[in-house]
């Protein structure tokens, strides 16, 4: 069957918006979560990943579910990565509420240089093998979203300390919030809900850069990309809305 690893926790009030849905942000840090936890059970944690002078960076996330999660709901996260020779490793998800799947997740990771950022290759890090999920790994890619030709100015705004992590850099989670504030989701019917949503990663972003904050539409997708003030684009998102069923 292969390895999985299994994070439990309750959607709590830091997690939710007005509703009592837990907002996008949240549900990426619940994942981010998990796949700290699954490398440092697995043996490929910080700690270990610093002895290769490297350390794991998000590259693209993409999630999708079924209906919002809600505030004190108990939701467990599987987790399992697919194994990789080259620079690219994905990583899977299920998320379940009282068992029942109401979602899933596919994420791609690198594994950066400290110093230089330069990736590594995997098949360096002898501590992955064998651990990979197996037969429970979802065949699903993360190819880099194409951007309507038209886009336009919605936002500006500047990267702060509550923004940053560990890594000295903003936290992947923070660009959920960016999207959502974005595609002014407080104006959003309440029976509509964010149901799916893939966040590439292009450039790092650190404290006191500005972002301008584009938006467009097409094909029945939300679009969102974050632009520096040198013009290079530090993250692209493409969003979509179901509708919640009572």
């Amino acid at each position: 069957m292969g390895q999985f690893f299994e994070y439990e926790m309750t959607v709590d009030s830091r997690d939710v918006d007005g509703w009592g849905r837990c907002r996008p942000s949240a549900v990426l840090g619940y994942l981010q979560e998990a796949a700290t936890l699954a490398a440092e059970d697995g043996g490929f944690g910080r700690e270990k990943t610093l002895e290769y002078h490297a350390f794991w960076m998000l590259a693209r996330i993409w999630f999708r579910l079924d209906r919002p999660l809600r505030w004190e709901e108990k939701v467990t996260v599987r987790t399992w990565h697919r194994g990789s020779k080259t620079a690219l490793m994905y990583r899977d998800f299920d998320l379940l509420a009282g068992g029942v799947p109401v979602g899933e997740a596919v994420s791609a990771w690198v594994l950066a240089g400290v110093e230089d950022r330069k990736l590594l290759r995997l098949s360096q890090m002898r501590e992955l093998e064998g651990t990979e999920g197996g037969g429970l790994c979802k065949q699903m890619t993360l190819s880099k979203l194409r951007m309507p030709g038209e886009m336009e100015e919605r936002d500006r705004r500047r990267m702060g300390y509550s923004d940053t992590d560990i890594n000295g850099h903003v936290n992947n989670t923070r660009y959920a919030d960016f999207v959502c504030d974005a595609l002014r989701l407080e104006g959003l019917p309440r029976s509509r809900f964010l149901s799916e949503l893939q966040i590439g990663y292009t450039a790092e972003s650190r404290a006191g850069d500005v972002l301008t904050l584009e938006v467009g539409e097409q094909g029945g997708q939300h679009f969102v990309k974050g632009v520096d003030e040198a013009g290079k684009t530090h993250f692209e998102a493409a969003a979509k809305f179901g509708e919640e069923i009572h």
